[in-house]
């Protein structure tokens, strides 16, 4: 077993190394009244009797000697040392094995708090290697985290079904290991570390028995203390200015999209008019005709301003850290008031659209089974999944298609963005809802919305069919089967709603026969 260590600079980066012991450092120190300060103050060092500044390597790191453990396995040398230098950053001790069998070995007699396990090892891979650790019950609550060049949402959601609680790129970044480490709890909370800090009693140790109160002037030039900590804080909020210029660029786009494909949609079901004199064309049915598109084209843009209003607020709120706090429950307010002004849109939306359009009858021969989907479960998995797999058992010698297709219900929830949201109380009125929407569905990209075991399924299933029953799976988004009622109504519940809701909140199995 190899260990990760890192040379240590200066006395504090050796107060923070791991497996030091507190007492032997300080019993090297020079003797001076200010350093009577107990260990566990990694911003303070004692240099001739001065106080001077000594900030830790990152934002974050823990500044007592109670240090975490982190397992690193992976057969590149280089690898181990770039993850092992960031995690020694924060605090953490660090172990690494070069082969998955090198780490079982060392399982048996360690408990590491995390692990960050690589794919493709000599022998055995990170996957059979997170199978027999969850297999096992003395390491099946050892939290490991995927460290590996392979990516992309399919790899996510297998190495989450075989147990990894998530994947951590090799081109790593400082933001993602601090983020990963936040989430597994490994790092006291950044809200949780108190901002002041007091200076010890400086006679403890000399016995002393007076001290001379020095007064201290208030300076309006910022502080070593200030300069510090806005040199640890600047490359992290310049790192999250980019992550979010770039999630909300691709959420814009993303949005021009689907509102381009509704608008195409809708202009291709639209009748058009049959040839006829200008006069005999009545006016008031073709603006009636319309409507649907302009209120499309209304909620194609509402969206897209309030996004970019956020993202210029998010971008000018990077300049004021201390107020980060405050700016992160406005937008989180913000939030929640778009998402109940984009549920509204949706309900005008439904309202016209559907007196001035004629229903459209299912094509012959279609037989459609029809599967409701309960509030926070992906779409394709659970009691979905099994119904498919008894259909796929009725078909073996069916010839034609099978469309899948997923649809969002908006239920009446309570709650908000910060800690979730959940099933409002029955009894409790529409007007009380905090949100009617599906923020848990919304969230899930289209890999996310397939099991593991779906997507299983489908395979085995083509490969003993052939080409007979072409499978295909699409979202459509909310196309409620069941029309809301109107919230205006006094007496109108958050379980009358939400029933109507679980209807609209399914999945559709349609098989279409070859013709």
């Amino acid at each position: 077993m190899k260990r990760a260590t890192r040379p240590a600079r200066g006395r504090a980066a050796g107060h923070r190394q791991a497996g030091r012991d507190p007492a032997r450092w300080r019993g090297r120190m020079p003797h001076s009244p200010c350093c009577t300060q107990p260990a566990n103050a990694p911003l303070l060092r004692c240099t001739a009797g001065a106080l001077t500044l000594s900030p830790t390597p990152y934002p974050g790191a823990p500044t007592t000697m109670t240090a975490k453990r982190a397992l690193i396995v992976d057969d590149s040398r280089s690898a181990r040392v770039i993850l092992g230098r960031m995690l020694e950053g924060y605090g953490l001790q660090v172990d690494t094995a070069e082969s998955a069998e090198q780490a079982l070995e060392y399982l048996r007699e360690q408990r590491p708090d995390v692990i960050f396990m690589d794919h493709l090892m000599p022998g055995m891979d990170g996957f059979q290697a997170v199978q027999a650790l969850k297999a096992n019950p003395h390491t099946a609550t050892i939290p490991v985290m995927m460290y590996t060049s392979q990516e992309g949402e399919l790899y996510l959601s297998q190495a989450r079904a075989l147990g990894a609680v998530g994947v951590l790129p090799k081109t790593v970044k400082q933001t993602d290991v601090s983020r990963v480490l936040y989430q597994l709890r490994l790092l006291p909370d950044r809200r949780a570390a108190d901002s002041t800090h007091s200076l010890p009693a400086a006679q403890a140790a000399s016995g002393a028995s007076e001290t001379e109160v020095v007064p201290i002037e208030r300076s309006h030039e910022p502080g070593e203390i200030e300069r510090a900590v806005r040199g640890a804080i600047g490359p992290a909020l310049e790192e999250q200015t980019t992550e979010l210029r770039r999630c909300v660029t691709h959420g814009l786009e993303a949005l021009g999209r689907r509102m381009t494909a509704r608008l195409e949609a809708l202009a291709a079901r639209l009748p058009e008019a049959p040839p006829a004199s200008a006069s005999a064309i009545p006016e008031r049915p073709a603006r009636r005709r319309w409507l649907p598109l302009a209120a499309t084209v209304a909620l194609a843009w509402v969206p897209a301003l309030v996004l970019g209003a956020l993202y210029v607020q998010a971008l000018s709120s990077t300049s004021g850290p201390a107020s980060a706090d405050s700016r992160l429950g406005a937008l989180e307010a913000q939030q929640a008031q778009i998402l109940t002004l984009l549920a509204e849109l949706r309900a005008e939306l439904r309202s016209p659209a559907a007196d001035s359009e004629p229903a459209q009858p299912a094509p012959a021969g279609l037989r459609t089974t029809i599967e409701q989907v309960p509030y926070g479960e992906a779409p394709l998995a659970g009691a979905r999944l099994e119904r498919l797999r008894a259909l796929l058992a009725e078909l073996p010698d069916f010839r034609g298609r099978l469309r899948i297709t997923t649809y969002v219900g908006d239920f009446c929830l309570t709650g908000n963005a910060l800690e979730g949201y959940s099933i409002a109380a029955d009894d409790l009125p529409v007007t009380g809802c905090d949100l009617l929407g599906n923020p848990f569905d919304d969230g899930l990209t289209m890999a996310e919305r397939q099991s593991l075991d779906f997507a299983n399924l489908i395979s085995t299933f083509q490969r003993e069919v052939g080409d007979t029953l072409a499978i295909g799976v699409q979202h459509l988004g909310r196309q409620p089967r069941v029309a809301y009622p109107d919230r205006a109504r006094a007496a109108l519940t958050a379980g009358e709603w939400n029933r109507i809701a679980a209807q609209n909140n399914r999945v559709e199995f349609a098989l279409e026969p070859a013709s």
